[in-house]
């Protein structure tokens, strides 16, 4: 049995989750529309460089928490959910997860998307364990801010290492599949990286360094 960590966006999903979120808020009329698309296709194109700025984007990304009640938003996320992510679910993703969990793997997520839309993925993919950005809810009410560390590049490995302390289970042999660059920390930390159809400069770093590159599309 072993720790086996799957990165979500572009990995076990055929789409990033937060900004179809974006374009779904826009659609919607929930945000301005001019700034706000352009303000998270900047993001988007960011993070795919590698040079996005983390506390920028989350302020951005979680602003629009704070602007409403959880009961609307939830309603919402339901929709967003069933048209803008169930379709992207990669059944190639989803046949891997329940073979490592058939063979007693610790099988969790790490992503750098906020848990207010991730949860309810991964528990959708029968996955038990999320590590994400913790939305801050204060009073029932999300505030649009974030507690904690954000998972995100050196962040992801400081998650994981927090939540090891916890359990009875170690580093040895772990796994992490992921496709970005963004994710080389981990990438780099557990035993086994493998890289799922990378992007440019995470291919060629899992060349140089023999990783296996595989595909879930």
């Amino acid at each position: 049995m072993a720790l086996v960590i799957f990165d979500l966006d572009e990995t076990i999903i055929g789409t990033d989750s937060d900004h179809a979120w974006g374009m779904y808020v826009v659609d919607k009329g929930l945000v301005d529309e001019v700034n706000y698309r352009e303000t998270n296709q900047q993001f988007f194109d960011d993070y795919k460089q590698g040079i996005m700025n983390v506390d920028a984007y989350m302020a951005f990304s979680c602003a629009i928490l704070g602007k409403y009640d959880q009961q609307f938003l939830f309603d919402h996320r339901a929709k967003y959910l069933i048209d803008h992510i169930e379709p992207h679910i990669l059944p190639k993703a989803n046949s891997l997860i329940q073979s490592h969990q058939e063979k007693g793997d610790t099988v969790i997520v790490i992503t750098a998307t906020v848990d207010f839309l991730t949860r309810p993925i991964v528990e959708s993919l029968g996955i038990d364990t999320l590590i994400a950005p913790v939305a801050e809810i204060v009073d029932g009410r999300y505030t649009g801010g974030i507690t904690g560390t954000v998972s995100i590049g050196a962040g992801k490995v400081a998650r994981l290492e927090q939540w090891l302390k916890g359990q009875e289970i170690t580093m040895k042999d772990s796994r992490f599949y992921s496709d970005s660059i963004n994710d080389l920390p981990l990438l780099e930390r557990v035993d086994q990286a493998v890289a799922v159809d990378p992007d440019e400069k995470l291919s060629r770093v899992a060349r140089e360094r023999s990783w296996p590159i595989i595909s879930l599309r």
